[in-house]
């Protein structure tokens, strides 16, 4: 089987909607009596100017790379998981109990362990609406965004509640985790940690996965026409349960991250929607997987240097998720806008042929 070709026009309109969005913010700045120039200056600047704001750009691109390539493993086989944030909240909090009920256990045992209940977490939170909607055709997408909520609110009752810690000075959240459990950090002074290798490993398998097995082919298959996986021998429902399975799994594993590499424990606010920011990320690349590492940089950049932006030249770095929904909103309409412009150079195009004919014959 032949790779499919490099669909050059479709990364030209997102650099053209990348540059538009830019353009709409850098007009906004003017108007609101900021100079643009200066203000994406220090943007590049906090994002990129030091090794320790490079490590910050690094980890957040990490969070949504996962979180991007997650969705991406599911929309692949024709199954949209939107239930990762409550995936992600379960696999932290499966993640601390296991790192504060081993304390003083040798991180080659709880480590592993930790993973394996982050997964567990994920993948379980994630096969109940796979099989609801595999067997009962209940719509996956309402049961998971349902399911968000059941879980963020269940982990944050725990870590208020019955799991609270008794340290003073934390108002809410789980015991510390043993700190020989931590990742290291790699930049000094960064939020960037030894979590960036096992994230490439991750995305190089799930790439591997969906691109050159037999196994992501099913799944390919049965997202673009499940009738026809189904009618064709394929095991197309086994194939959408597993796609859920593992992004669900991989959602566990981010969380487990926040735990184990930033915070040092569960807390209720243990993600910002990370999940949403990679799924934006994943649909805007359209669930390439390589797509992703370079969509989830940009995005990680932005955030990172808008607080430099906002600190340095009073631009809000609310204006950053301006820009980013114009590229989603701009993405978003690129087939209808390109359809419209083809067609209309080919209706253009049979005029002229038409009026060069009559001349012709006349």
């Amino acid at each position: 089987m032949k790779n499919k070709k490099i669909d050059w026009g479709y990364f030209l309109s997102l650099f053209i909607s990348v540059f538009a969005a830019l353009l709409v913010g850098a007009i906004i700045m003017l108007i609101t009596g900021h100079d643009p120039i200066s203000a994406y200056g220090e943007t590049i600047k906090g994002a990129f100017g030091s090794p320790r704001v490079i490590g910050n750009t690094l980890a957040k691109s990490v969070t949504l790379c996962m979180t991007g390539i997650a969705t991406a493993i599911g929309a692949y086989a024709g199954i949209f998981n939107v239930g990762g944030e409550g995936q992600l909240y379960l696999g932290g909090m499966a993640s601390a109990i296991i790192g504060y009920t081993c304390y003083g256990l040798s991180p080659v045992i709880a480590i592993p362990l930790a993973f394996i209940a982050a997964m567990a977490a994920g993948a379980f939170y994630a096969y109940i609406p796979a099989v609801l909607k595999v067997k009962f055709k209940v719509d996956e997408v309402i049961v998971t965004v349902m399911m968000n909520s059941i879980a963020i609110y269940l982990c944050s009752y725990l870590a208020n509640g019955p799991l609270k810690t008794s340290e003073k000075g934390i108002a809410s959240g789980t015991p510390a985790i043993d700190p020989n459990f931590r990742f290291p950090s790699i930049i000094p002074n960064s939020s960037l940690t030894t979590t960036i290798f096992i994230a490439a490993v991750i995305t190089i398998l799930v790439w591997y996965l969906m691109r050159k097995t037999s196994q992501g082919f099913e799944m390919k298959i049965t997202g673009q026409n499940s009738r026809f996986a189904f009618f064709s021998g394929m095991k197309s429902d086994k194939s959408a349960i597993w796609a859920m399975i593992i992004s669900g799994a991989m959602c566990g594993i981010v969380g487990l991250f926040e735990v184990y590499a930033t915070q040092g424990r569960f807390k209720p606010d243990l993600s910002n929607e990370f999940y949403f920011d990679g799924m934006l990320v994943a649909m805007i690349m359209r669930y390439n997987p390589i797509g992703i590492v370079f969509m989830s940089l940009f995005f990680g950049a932005m955030k990172v240097g808008a607080s430099a932006m906002e600190l340095n030249s009073g631009v809000s770095s609310e204006l950053i998720l301006v820009i980013q929904s114009i590229i989603i909103f701009f993405m978003a309409a690129e087939r209808g806008i390109t359809s419209t412009i083809k067609s209309r150079i080919a209706v253009k195009k049979q005029r002229m042929q038409l009026n060069a004919k009559l001349k012709e014959e006349a």
